[in-house]
């Protein structure tokens, strides 16, 4: 039996592919919700291990001068102490929500948290800094292995009215793990812990990794109804496109045009791929029934836009303070402090009851809460270069980001069925890292060409810029008009079944 998505009257309970295949998900995970009754522990597991990976994405922005001051190496280096860690992290992740849907999901979970443990704590002890890049790709690429797993996971243990509040809480961990990556950096290399500085940074990994694998025995083991191929070419191709894409935005300079050239050629390639794969019944890197409606598209565009604005935003605001008005680390860092408190509030808020009675309106609201946040710091850097309504603003931005997120992922997970968890997943969390990255090197590079308060206000204007497009692409993903029609027309016309003469074989 396989587990139920979320229940929307048009989503089927069981894939369109036949009932007897041999890799139908194990027996234990379509058990009822009643005999898993350390769930939510088991819950806590897997939230505390998205928290611990996507902190790694911003938790060096804040300590990453002082790993370059104490480990050598130029000036330019410091982006790719992030840039190292999330590229992986993005590029990889649909193959690690493949790899889930095979060899079944609490098992790869387990080997990549222990991964990760392994990678961080060479993090800690690396003695150069070109080691140090190359530790941060390893637990990049242990992160994509993890993250992918967690709504699959969610999805096997709870049932009902439950699995929307397991899943809901997605958003605002992802969210308040973004934000909060800077202060804790900041705060932890300023304790300089036993001699640590920068390497506490790493080494705080480790008692998170130990908890979460405590707790994973309580997870229940869950693979796809249909064990789907790897598609190693279409994974080659999605991450040649995304690395040289992304690429020359980080370097110092103007992009070598032929990388982007290769890029966009490799992406082109990569749709073909799919396309052919699609027709011809083979498996591909991505399910082609996400795509047959404009929502799911639409909901990639919104999320890595919202990211890109307040990811690159918290970035500008840490580097104007160090920059403009001479901050140390610890004092950067706890400026964010009012954004974090204000995704917070804004999670619990919109979880606990506006999700529950507006739906997906509540995501334009988020937005619009947001904007006006940052529009409030664009009036603040007009007073000085260390404005002292900053933070009052950001609090703004906190609190719009956390209505944001709630609505977001219960509107796009909603419609999700079975043999499209994996994949949804892994783009959904690639396209969340691939935003982050985006929006510190356009961000951060608007900036650093002038880093004075007025470079911080022209960042902030393209910022809000980069949120109206957001609000544009969810609304093209909020607006239900076709979307049970497109579902439907799917299944009859057996978007599932193009692969069942290749089982059949």
């Amino acid at each position: 039996m396989s587990a139920h998505p979320l229940p929307p009257p048009s989503t089927p309970s069981t894939p369109s592919t036949p009932s007897t295949h041999p890799t139908t998900r194990h027996a234990v995970a379509g058990q009822s919700s009643a005999s898993h009754p350390r769930r939510w522990w088991a819950l806590c597991a897997l939230l505390t291990a998205e928290a611990m990976n996507l902190l790694d994405a911003t938790i060096v922005q804040v300590a990453a001068p002082r790993m370059r001051a104490d480990l050598g190496g130029p000036a330019a280096a410091v982006p790719w102490l992030t840039a190292a860690y999330t590229l992986p992290f993005a590029v990889l992740l649909l193959t690690g929500g493949r790899l889930g849907d095979r060899a079944g999901r609490r098992r790869v979970f387990r080997i990549g948290v222990a991964g990760f443990l392994l990678a961080s704590l060479a993090c800690a002890c690396a003695p150069t800094l070109g080691a140090l890049l190359a530790f941060r790709a390893v637990q990049g690429a242990a992160a994509a292995v993890i993250v992918p797993q967690t709504i699959g996971l969610i999805k096997a243990m709870f049932r009902g009215p439950e699995t929307a509040r397991a899943l809901g809480t997605i958003g605002p961990v992802m969210g308040l793990a973004a934000v909060t990556g800077p202060v804790l950096g900041g705060v932890l290399t300023h304790a300089d812990l036993l001699g640590s500085s920068w390497r506490a940074v790493f080494l705080v990994n480790l008692p998170l990794a130990l908890a979460v694998l405590a707790l994973a025995p309580l997870l229940t083991e869950d693979r796809a109804p249909r064990r789907p191929g790897l598609d190693p070419a279409g994974s080659a191709l999605a991450a040649l496109a995304t690395g040289l894409v992304v690429l020359p935005l980080l370097v110092t300079g103007p992009a070598p045009l032929p990388w982007t050239t290769v890029g966009a050629a490799a992406a082109v390639a990569f749709v073909v791929h799919q396309r052919r794969g699609a027709r011809h019944g083979t498996d591909t890197l991505v399910e082609p029934s996400l795509f047959t409606s404009v929502r799911f598209p639409a909901a990639l565009v919104a999320l890595s836009l919202a990211f890109a604005a307040t990811t690159g935003l918290s970035l500008v605001v840490v580097l104007q303070l160090q920059f403009g008005s001479s901050a140390d680390p610890l004092a950067a860092g706890l400026t964010l402090l009012p954004m974090s408190a204000g995704l917070a509030a804004g999670s619990l808020w919109a979880g606990a009851s506006l999700v529950r009675r507006y739906g997906a309106r509540v995501m334009p609201a988020g937005l619009a809460v947001l904007a006006l946040g940052v529009l409030a710091a664009v009036g603040t850097y007009r007073t000085g270069q260390q404005p002292e309504a900053l933070p009052y603003a950001l609090a703004v931005v906190g609190l719009g980001q956390g209505l944001f997120t709630p609505a977001f992922f219960a509107t796009a997970l909603k419609p999700l069925r079975p043999q499209e968890t994996g994949s949804a997943a892994g783009l959904l969390n690639a396209v969340q890292q691939l935003g982050s990255t985006l929006g510190v090197a356009v961000l951060g590079r608007i900036y650093l060409a002038a880093p004075d308060a007025a470079g911080a206000q022209r960042a902030c204007w393209v910022a809000v810029g980069v949120l109206a497009a957001a609000g544009v692409a969810g609304r093209l993903m909020s607006d239900s008009h076709g979307t049970r029609a497109a579902i439907r027309a799917a299944e009859s016309d057996g978007v599932s079944d193009h692969r069942e003469p290749t089982h059949a074989r």
